[in-house]
């Protein structure tokens, strides 16, 4: 199966999540939605399942819009967050939950004045290694950093730090892909 989350609809997920930040910021519950966005990216995360009822084109909109605000209730979203959910679902764009948390939180941190950045590592990071590619990368980027991370065994090891069209690569496979190109050409 296609993952549409990022690509495609990703005009979807922006849609939606300014409109969910606009209202949010309209009536003062900004935290609120930091919260649900937080809760509903975790479980997304974690549930295979959630993921798969999201993206399936099989389940009607309808049927998966109660499904999923029933998870929302089970999560303690608020009404808002469900609202956005079931508006979401119910329109047959469940698909790009995932996309549409990233773009919310990527607002809700340039609200705040700093840069989302997403790190991805060879393994889990421990919390100083977590600090010192945070203060790193907010000395590269001139703003505060809010880190989205990941972890990704094919980098051998080191990280890849994205933000926005920068990248900073760091990680063992690149620069075993550059020795083998320096190599080549010797």
């Amino acid at each position: 199966m296609a993952d549409h989350s990022d690509g495609q609809f990703s005009e979807a997920a922006n849609r939606y999540a300014a409109a969910a930040f606009d209202l949010a910021l309209e009536s003062n519950t900004l935290a609120a939605l930091e919260k649900d966005v937080d809760l509903l990216g975790a479980a997304l995360k974690e549930s295979a399942d959630l993921r798969a009822v999201a993206a399936s084109p099989l389940i009607d909109a309808d049927v998966k819009a109660k499904a999923l605000l029933a998870v929302a209730a089970k999560l303690g979203l608020s009404q808002m967050g469900r609202n956005t959910l079931g508006v979401i679902a119910k329109n047959g764009r469940a698909v790009v939950l995932p996309a549409f948390v990233k773009a919310v939180k990527a607002r809700l941190a340039a609200h705040r004045g700093s840069r989302q950045v997403e790190i991805t590592s060879a393994a889990p990071l421990s919390a100083d290694q977590l600090q010192t590619i945070v203060t790193g990368l907010s000395r590269a980027l001139g703003a505060d950093v809010e880190p989205v991370t990941k972890v990704d065994p094919s980098l051998i090891g080191g990280f890849v730090a994205r933000a926005g069209s920068r990248q900073f690569d760091a990680s063992v496979k690149t620069k075993l892909e550059q020795l083998k190109l320096a190599l080549k050409s010797a």
